[in-house]
């Protein structure tokens, strides 16, 4: 059998094998309430050993795009609560992934009394869409205060809380893609001149003092991270300290002891490949779990497992149009490719939960 067919056990929870659902936004979060909808998405694609959800705020001021859930409100505990039964019913593990969205995101996307908040008041290149009036340019952000700083990190902790009252096995901050906690980490959208800004390690601060957060309030052996050094989303740009940037963080989080480090490489996707110095560096001063993300074929991720790369590997768009990846790959069935780019992010099942398995095909 392929390693990647093999069981894994990420502290101690049971895999039954190590292939990751990566996390993708979907919009499909009507009221930004998690829905049966959602449930049953997931619930198709519990074949993988860990599924990791779609990008969820742990507060209003996080909800920048249209439609995405939230895990603040009671509403959405018992919405999510669907989710994780649905998904642990078919012997499913499941993580949250926390995305507030910072700058990445318009007033017209957030709940009243909500606001579009970031390290430094600079907006990020392009336009956002919304539900109400189409394409808008993206707004200049209003810089946190340290109070704010204070309460966003309060709110990640109750997030936590609530994921674990709605059934997650665990939570994955996105310090990816250009979102609230890499926009803290890349002087590309942080030019604060107080403690969390200016050095490699006041910029990397607020990251850690997150993930130390979330770890204190349910459990380090439940708390992760996504991160994507050399991502251009959200007008990240490479700047000269990113390989220290990337190693520092590494290290301090490995002494916080996460749970895992969940390192995409979005060269597939266009942006400048993540070297392989990179991946190496914090494979070797991580003790725990590495999952890596980005453009995999079965093939390629059986050698980085077999060479010991990496312990897991993540897949994301083939799990969109393959509810059944698993099976597929492990029987060589053929993966159906045919994406509907259209139906990526508008509500309804059309695109979503009505993909064939492939006995149906």
């Amino acid at each position: 059998m392929l390693k990647l067919f093999s069981p894994y056990k990420l502290a101690s929870l049971e895999l039954k094998n190590r292939v990751v659902m990566a996390p993708m936004t979907r919009s499909r979060a009507i009221g930004n309430i998690p829905n049966d909808l959602i449930a049953a998405y997931y619930e198709q694609r519990a074949g993988a050993g860990l599924i990791i959800t779609e990008g969820v705020s742990p507060s209003p001021n996080g909800l920048g795009y249209s439609r995405i859930p939230g895990i603040f409100s009671e509403a959405q505990v018992a919405g999510w609560k669907k989710t994780t039964d649905a998904v642990h019913n078919k012997g499913g593990k499941i993580f949250i992934q926390f995305m507030h969205t910072g700058r990445m995101g318009h007033a017209l996307n957030l709940p009243q009394g909500a606001e579009i908040i970031a390290p430094s008041a600079i907006a990020a290149p392009g336009q956002m869409y919304t539900d109400s009036q189409g394409m808008q340019d993206m707004p200049v952000p209003r810089a946190m205060t340290a109070e704010e700083i204070l309460l966003t990190k309060k709110e990640f902790m109750k997030g936590a809380i609530n994921a674990i009252t709605a059934g997650f096995d665990g939570v994955e901050l996105h310090g990816a893609n250009g979102y609230l906690l890499e926009q803290f980490i890349s002087p590309v959208s942080n030019q604060r001149t107080d403690e969390y800004g200016g050095t490699v390690e006041n910029r990397c601060r607020f990251v850690l003092e997150v993930v130390e957060a979330v770890g204190k309030a349910i459990g380090m052996d439940k708390t992760a991270i996504r991160l994507s050094p050399y991502g251009a989303n959200g007008g990240m740009l490479a700047y000269p300290e990113i390989d220290e940037t990337y190693s520092y963080l590494a290290t301090q989080l490995e002494a916080l002891g996460i749970l895992y480090i969940h390192l995409v490489d979005h060269s597939a996707m266009g942006a400048p490949e993540v070297p392989m110095a990179i991946k190496q560096n914090i494979r070797e001063k991580l003790d725990k779990t590495l999952i890596l993300a980005g453009g995999y074929s079965k093939e390629t991720a059986e050698r980085d497992l077999q060479s010991g790369l990496a312990d897991l590997i993540a897949f994301g768009r083939p799990f969109i149009t393959n509810p059944d990846l698993v099976k597929r790959m492990r029987n060589d069935w053929p993966l159906n490719t045919n994406y509907d780019y259209n139906s990526f992010y508008t509500p309804g099942s059309e695109g979503y939960t009505d993909y064939p398995v492939y006995s149906e095909v």
